[in-house]
């Protein structure tokens, strides 16, 4: 288990320090949900528009393996992740979460809007398809520090009790995002031809990131750096340098890495083959075409949506421990029926998504709740991004690429199942270590955990303000 001793040289917390945070957190915490939820509906709809369009893009920029260079694209972006994890997130704990956050959205939002002028193969041969690695690749980097960020930044101003509930709404952005971009890519293929969306239809949705962008940028620069940051920084307990602030986080928290890391496999081995991956999926390896693949995606994305607040909050009342063990066991056990399920049908298909979706979800609803109080504040912002984002690149932004090649070379339709159900014993194993932390103060400098200088304070100071009441 992860050891709460103190970081030498840590203050001891105070009650006026503690009241003068929470009454920052509730004036704040409107601004702040919406200033993060819009950078990641942004990414996830940036996300939501390739998966969508991958069939038009592959017929656009790649002569021949079309779906397969596509999908390369889509997991080129993630090779950059890391390095993003390894630049913001050391940053972020240095200067801020406020300052690297409104510069990773315009990152984000200006890569993907390029990718609506790149040209095709038969106007410039393999530039257009060169122009997307690079742009894909710009993405992930941004992206790299974006999610870490965004997530910390949640976590921390979220109140220590109603942490699955405001922080699910950052994976409510998410959801929102993804369905987002593949509702408006249904809609074109409603008003316009298939050729004309082969033509110029598939560019449109991705002219949309510019405002998003814009939007989340001048969101976050109306709000203030999360209260649990400014307190360590007044107090010259935040990094005194990036690098020093890598290394303390690999020479002193690598147990939580790890840890992080295996739930990180599961989940997002899971979450790109459910999400990222069904287009291609329903497509290709069952054979429906385009508009009625982004129907039926659309409908699972939109309950999934719908539940994600939902488990967020059960998850301040029975704990993120029982959500990750009902959602692991349950797509381990029904994955592989399920999607054989899939293959009878329309109505079917829709039914086996929607279910897999359901049980994936407690993990998606409590992200935000679990991962940043797995770290002290000084390196949560480098733990989180570094090690979500080595283990995303791995094994999740790959997984459309390796279930697609899979089904080629073997020819069985049901890998996708067979390797989220792989993922799930990986996160299996590393469950039982994660320590729960709900209810716990994630303030100061030590690990979070119920036996904190920070929780015991926090318990003390509800019940003087529960009994003044």
């Amino acid at each position: 288990m992860p050891d709460n001793s103190t970081t030498p040289g840590s203050s001891p917390l105070s009650f006026a320090g503690l009241q003068e945070t929470e009454s920052q957190r509730k004036k704040s915490l409107h601004k702040a949900i919406g200033a993060s939820a819009m950078g990641n509906f942004t990414e996830w709809f940036d996300y939501g528009v390739y998966a969508s369009t991958a069939v038009y893009i592959a017929n656009a920029l790649f002569p021949e393996n079309g779906t397969i260079g596509t999908l390369l694209g889509f997991a080129i972006s993630f090779v950059l992740r890391p390095l993003g994890g390894f630049v913001w997130g050391p940053l972020g704990d240095k200067i801020g979460r406020k300052a690297v956050l409104a510069t990773t959205i315009l990152l984000m939002a200006g890569s993907t809007t390029l990718i609506a002028f790149l040209p095709t193969y038969a106007v410039a041969g393999w530039l257009g398809a060169a122009l997307l690695i690079v742009l894909r690749m710009v993405q992930g980097f941004s992206t790299g520090g974006e999610y870490g960020g965004a997530a910390t930044f949640m976590a921390e101003y979220s109140p220590d009790r109603q942490r699955g509930k405001y922080g699910s709404f950052l994976e409510f952005g998410t959801m929102c995002g993804f369905a987002g971009g593949t509702a408006i890519v249904l809609l074109l293929q409603v008003i316009l031809s298939e050729e004309q969306m082969q033509d110029y239809g598939w560019r449109i949705p991705f002219l949309m990131a510019l405002p998003m962008g814009f939007i989340g940028w001048y969101l976050r620069n109306q709000i203030h750096d999360s209260p649990v940051f400014v307190e360590i920084q007044d107090q010259h307990e935040n990094q005194d340098s990036a690098v020093g602030g890598l290394k303390q986080l690999l020479t002193q928290q690598w147990r939580p890495i790890l840890i992080l890391f295996g739930l990180v496999i599961a989940l997002n081995v899971s979450n790109y083959t459910l999400i990222a991956y069904m287009p291609t999926y329903l497509h290709g390896a069952i054979g429906m075409d385009p508009e009625t693949g982004s129907k039926v995606l659309l409908v699972a994305q939109v309950i999934m949506a719908a539940l994600i607040p939902f488990f967020g909050a059960l998850s301040d009342r029975t704990g993120r421990k029982p959500m990750w063990w009902i959602s692991l066991i349950g797509l381990l056990v029904l994955a592989w029926p399920l999607f054989q399920l899939m293959e009878q049908g329309t109505a079917l298909a829709m039914l086996a998504l929607v279910v897999l979706g359901v049980l994936y979800i407690p993990q998606l609803a409590t992200i935000t709740a679990t991962f940043p109080a797995m770290f002290p504040t000084p390196v949560r912002f480098a733990g989180f991004a570094i090690s979500y984002n080595v283990a995303t690149a791995a094994f999740g932004g790959t997984a459309p690429y390796v279930n697609e090649a899979m089904i080629e070379s073997t020819g069985s339709s049901v890998f996708p199942a067979w390797y989220m159900m792989g993922a799930c014993v990986i996160g299996l194993i590393a469950l039982p270590f994660l320590q729960e932390t709900k209810g716990c103060s994630i303030r100061g400098t030590e690990i979070p955990g119920p036996d904190t200088d920070a929780t015991r304070l926090a318990q003390i100071e509800e019940a003087r303000l529960a009994k003044a009441s």
